[in-house]
């Protein structure tokens, strides 16, 4: 269902010239598959940036004005790879998909120019950004942040990722997502308000970017329910498809 990772066999590390000991042994570390390789790209942070999409902002209610991108985060142990199925998730009776584009970030970065962006990013990737709609809105009308809402176990949704080399830097193209077949989101990248260099640049001037870090890129509009049984697929021109299945409730 998670991702599945090497798991640390002894207590004791090496770090610097100094032991490690510790109490028990780490968690694996999460890791998305590379496209067409036997490697795996290590995840570090997943970023994520709301509303950059202007339909989908105005279908949440809110005007779609190139206001400063927002981020929020999910755990790196939220992971999920393409063809798992999942439980639908506890604490919610209004559980959503959201297609995405996913950025891979190689190397790393601080205060970075739009220019000089795209030379951090390793690759792009399909993802869904899966939310409790509801806990989300919930704390967006106390003012409360969205943790609840969208960091929550297997909430993120990441296929293979393709490397630069391959496929270039993808800035339009079909981003679509189908419900049991039937078309529910149906749009282009280049649509996006932010787009991925400018995104990547605001965010190393919040944070340093470090290899193995994720960014979603937003939803486009048509973001709605799914239930179990559901096989929702997610579809990018160039990046292929990523499918889950959800199964029934925890």
């Amino acid at each position: 269902m998670t991702i599945l990772a090497a798991r640390c066999h002894h207590r004791q590390t090496i770090l610097g010239n100094s032991m490690i000991d510790y109490s028990f042994p780490p968690q694996p570390s999460s890791f998305v598959p590379i496209a067409g390789s036997r490697q795996v790209f290590p995840v570090r942070r997943i970023f994520c940036v709301g509303r950059n999409y202007a339909e989908h902002a105005r279908e949440m209610g809110f005007d779609p004005n190139r206001e400063a991108p927002f981020f929020f985060t999910k755990p790196a142990d939220a992971v999920v790879q393409d063809g798992a199925t999942i439980a639908y998730p506890p604490l919610t009776e209004n559980f959503h998909y959201e297609a995405e584009l996913v950025v891979a970030i190689g190397t790393e970065g601080r205060n970075l120019s739009v220019e000089a962006s795209p030379l951090h990013i390793w690759g792009y990737a399909v993802g869904n950004d899966l939310t409790r709609r509801d806990l989300q809105i919930q704390a967006r009308e106390k003012g409360r942040p969205w943790d609840w809402g969208k960091a929550f176990d297997n909430s993120a949704v990441i296929g293979p990722i393709h490397p630069v080399d391959e496929v270039g830097h993808p800035d339009s193209g079909s981003i679509r997502l189908t419900v049991n077949g039937a078309v529910k989101q149906d749009a282009d990248l280049a649509e996006l308000i932010w787009s991925v260099p400018e995104i990547v640049s605001i965010l190393s001037h919040s944070v340093t970017i470090k290899p193995g870090d994720l960014i979603m890129t937003g939803t486009p509009a048509g973001v709605g329910p799914l239930v179990p049984r559901d096989v929702c697929t997610v579809s990018i021109e160039g990046l292929g498809d990523l499918i889950t299945k959800i199964g029934p409730r925890e």
